[in-house]
Parts: C-alpha cells; sequence; structure tokens
C-alpha cells in the first residue's frame, strides 16, 4: 500500500459505533439539559465534576460503548475524557474519541450569565480552527480519532472557505478524519454540500453527526446519501442523535 493510500484508509475509516456518549453536559456547570443542576447537586467544582464525568463514562464503558465525543466549547470534557482514559489505562485503539472546533466557551464556569452574554461564541475561522486544534491536541494528543466542525452551517460560510477546507485537508492527510456536526432545518443541505467539498482529489469530510428522529426526521435522505457515500469517494460515518441528551446512536 502506497503511503497516500494508507492516509487515505487512516482518515477514513472510523470504527463504526450504534452508541456513544456525548460530553456536553458533563464537561461545564451549566447545561441546557432538564434538572442539571440537581443532576450535579449544585457542586460545580471542577474536581467534583470530573469525579461524576469519570462515573458516567465507567458506566458508558461497561454498557458496551466505545465512543466518544467532546467539543472545545464543552467546558472540561477534553479535560475529563482525557484523565479518564489514562486513569482506567484504556488502550486508545479501542475506543474512537471524537471532539468539535468552531465553539469557545465563554462562561468561565458560571451557570448562569447576565441577560445577552453568551456562554459559548462560534467562529469557523482558519484562525480559531489552528487555535482550537492546538488545545484539543495538546489535551487529547493521540487519543484523538475524529475533529469535526461544530455546528457547521451554510450561512457561517465555513463549507465555501478554501483556507479552512484546505487546513482541514492537511489534517485528514495526516491521518485524522475530518467530520462535521449538523443541526437545524438546512441541516439536510448542508451534509449535500459537504458531501462535495473536495481538496486534493478527495472528500474533505468522512463523518457527520445530525439531528434525526421521528419528530425531526428531514435529514433522513442526505444522510442516507452520506452512508451510502463509497466507491472511491469516502466511506462516510453517520452519527444520528435520537435526542438532545448526549446520547449519540
Amino acid at each position: 500500500m502506497s503511503d497516500s493510500s494508507e492516509q487515505e484508509s487512516k482518515s477514513t475509516q472510523i470504527r463504526p459505533a450504534k452508541m456513544g456518549l456525548g460530553l456536553a453536559a458533563l464537561g461545564r456547570p451549566g447545561y441546557i439539559n432538564l434538572g442539571h443542576q440537581d443532576d450535579l447537586e449544585r457542586d460545580y467544582s471542577p474536581e467534583s465534576m470530573q469525579r461524576r464525568a469519570h462515573d458516567v463514562l465507567d458506566a458508558a464503558w461497561q454498557a458496551g460503548m466505545r465512543y466518544f465525543d467532546a467539543a472545545r466549547s464543552y467546558g472540561k470534557a477534553e479535560v475529563f475524557l482525557a484523565s479518564w482514559i489514562a486513569a482506567r489505562n484504556i488502550d486508545p485503539a479501542s475506543v474512537t474519541v471524537a471532539s468539535k472546533w468552531g465553539y469557545t466557551y465563554t462562561a468561565d464556569w458560571q451557570v448562569s450569565l447576565p441577560a445577552g452574554q453568551a456562554h459559548e461564541v462560534k467562529q469557523h475561522s482558519l484562525e480559531r480552527l489552528d487555535a482550537q486544534y492546538q488545545e484539543s491536541q495538546q489535551l487529547l494528543g493521540a487519543q484523538l480519532d475524529l475533529y469535526q466542525v461544530h455546528s457547521a452551517t451554510l450561512e457561517s460560510g465555513v463549507l465555501d472557505n478554501q483556507e479552512v477546507l484546505s487546513r482541514l485537508a492537511e489534517l485528514r492527510d495526516q491521518g485524522l478524519a475530518i467530520g462535521l456536526s449538523v443541526s437545524g432545518p438546512a441541516q439536510a443541505a448542508v451534509v449535500r454540500k459537504a458531501i462535495e467539498c473536495h481538496v486534493g482529489g478527495r472528500q474533505v469530510f468522512a463523518a457527520v453527526q445530525a439531528t434525526w428522529n421521528l419528530l425531526e426526521p428531514s435529514a433522513g435522505e442526505a444522510l442516507r446519501l452520506a452512508s451510502d457515500c463509497k466507491g472511491g469517494r469516502c466511506e462516510w460515518t453517520v452519527n444520528r442523535p435520537q435526542q438532545r441528551s448526549g446520547i449519540r446512536v
């Protein structure tokens, strides 16, 4: 196998998983889940939240989950996930670790913020990609298998930004799988557009994380197209959250 073939194989073959665990509600004290404060017993110290995150990760592991999803905007999710993998001496080859870039966590570990102040700020620029990839790499290192654009939309312009796409292709060629997460009424259009993003004669993206359930099946056909995207182009991994609860199927 040539070097280029080995790189392509590494960056497009993500271990499929029927169920995984998202760390959005585990990595920061303020989140949209109902009863989140009660679940944490209003103890928001990083040490306590790390213990709770490890407990949930232990339970997920015992239940057979091997796919774990974090993001730069999930507070200390990457820290908690990396520390759990190290503490449990888990072989990186036995798990798939994903993270996302594009949002910056700005709540400074606060549960509630003044009106008009956001918990996270979105920016899909080359500068943000480079900065957040370095941060994710410092925390997760070789454990990072999949790096995704966080909440890609047509409006953000990320799929038309050739600087960003070229940088993502560089990471792809280094063996890192590249994906995107989508949500909202236009997610099907975003998925279709992502399928057509090519750099160096190859598709940029190899995975998509989308919202799909019985109440919101609109992206189904586009996800089916992505899942069937093979034949020398790529083999996408499609993650469809059944509900916005951190459990992704």
